[in-house]
């Protein structure tokens, strides 16, 4: 059973004030946002201050973890509120939470403590798991321990000339350019997409949803809707072997997160019609959207949120061009030329 986090409460500061919690681990630096038409911020964790939380999730899961797993557990570990999970990333359409969380597992790896396949499974590695299992550890040690070895990893990153680079003003930790270039690449086509999906027409969106389910193996897909994003937006017949049922599906190009009221709402419509549906939307979900999707004795909602928007239509080759690249390891051979 392990062990319930405390929330973060959704404070509101001025924009460039730093605040600080009552450890370490819950310092971190404002960032500039709005709240009723001011410049605000919402206090959020820094990457190194959510190394501990994102190992524990990992072990709450199995040892093995998607990326929407991971943050969903994070989240509801660290009691994140609805502001919190909504304030977006430089202005969207990434969330903060899940902008920092893509850097906490990226530092994890070159820790040696998480890895990760091409089919984007986190996992904990022998070494991550050895020192999150072990039971004879008490909590704050092993926070102790995580801790260390990230001091002991900034201070190789120091040491060595000519690799440190930062975050910026706002979040002044060293990086190594693997891993800025690993994490920004996936980020950068992702963002890039996002943003056209947010400049379609409705119309157009609804469109392209239909044409995806149609690549996913739905038959007598239709867009249905009428009266924009209040209803049901189309109908399809999902085929799974001998079998067919029909599926509800409901498009939100949305910049930010939604809420467990959106679930509601479209399980609301559905009522009577139906006894499955889809949500798309370009944001995200909040923890409550979630719990609300799989509620027991309810509809069942199958979610689809932005991130994984952008890996179906990266699959399906839908206005995704992927070409593969072949790199070269060139490694020089002292022997060789010694022994000549």
């Amino acid at each position: 059973m392990s062990r319930q986090r405390s929330p973060h409460p959704a404070r509101i500061r001025p924009a460039g004030q730093v605040v600080r919690g009552l450890s370490r681990f819950r310092r971190c630096r404002a960032r500039p946002g709005r709240h009723d038409g001011d410049m605000a911020v919402i206090d959020l964790p820094r990457p190194s201050e959510l190394l501990v939380p994102t190992l524990r999730a990992m072990r709450e899961l199995g040892g093995s973890a998607s990326i929407n797993e991971i943050v969903e557990t994070v989240v509801q570990r660290e009691g994140f509120s609805d502001q919190q999970q909504s304030q977006l990333h430089n202005q969207g359409p990434q969330t903060e939470v899940g902008y920092r969380l893509a850097w906490t597992r990226t530092r994890l790896k070159l820790m040696g403590l998480l890895t990760n396949s091409s089919r984007g499974v986190w996992a904990l590695t022998d070494e991550g798991a050895a020192l999150v299992n072990d039971s004879a550890l008490p909590d704050e040690l092993q926070r102790e321990r995580i801790h260390d070895r990230w001091i002991a990893y900034v201070g190789e990153l120091r040491a060595g000339p000519g690799k440190r680079r930062t975050l910026g003003d706002d979040d002044a930790e060293p990086i190594t350019p693997e891993e800025s270039d690993e994490a920004s690449e996936v980020r950068g086509w992702k963002e890039h997409l996002l943003h056209e999906l947010m400049a379609m027409t409705p119309d157009g969106f609804e469109r392209l949803a239909q044409r995806l389910l149609r690549e996913a193996n739905f038959d007598s897909v239709a867009v249905t809707g009428k009266s924009g994003d209040g209803g049901i937006d189309g109908l399809g017949v999902y085929r799974l072997g001998l079998v067919s049922f029909p599926i509800f599906f409901q498009c939100k190009r949305y910049q930010g997160t939604v809420g467990s009221g959106a679930v509601r709402d479209f399980r609301g419509a559905m009522a009577g019609r139906g006894d499955k549906g889809l949500l798309i939307t370009t944001g995200s979900f909040s923890a409550d959207a979630t719990k609300e999707a799989n509620r027991a004795g309810a509809q069942p909602i199958d979610l689809i949120d932005g991130d994984h928007l952008c890996d179906l239509l990266k699959t399906y080759e839908l206005g995704i061009r992927v070409e593969t690249r072949t790199v070269e390891d060139v490694t020089v051979q002292p022997g060789f030329f010694a022994d000549m």
